[in-house]
């Protein structure tokens, strides 16, 4: 068994992305994850290439492989994203 386990700090470092932006993917149930104890989230390497692959750009769609809404043009990054994003809706 090759599996690696890491902690957030761990495999947002190694992800070169934030540590907050893994663990609310993680807690919102878009990233796959394993919680140990009382919820101490971990990520396996395979959980770390699931993650990059719903992460993904296609080329020529402008979506990513995870999205099931619309697709959109507008690019939408943190939380003032998600504040532009419900008042659209």
């Amino acid at each position: 068994m090759e599996i690696e386990f890491f902690e957030p700090a761990e495999a947002a470092a190694l992800m070169r992305c934030t540590e907050s932006w893994l663990r609310d993917g993680a807690t919102s149930g878009r990233f796959p994850h394993a919680c140990w104890g009382k919820g101490k989230i971990i990520f396996t390497s395979e959980h770390i290439l699931e993650i990059a692959k719903l992460s993904e750009i296609l080329p020529g769609t402008g979506s990513s492989l995870s999205s099931s809404g619309p697709v959109t043009k507008e690019r939408l990054i943190g939380t003032r994203s998600k504040v532009r994003l419900a008042a659209a809706h």
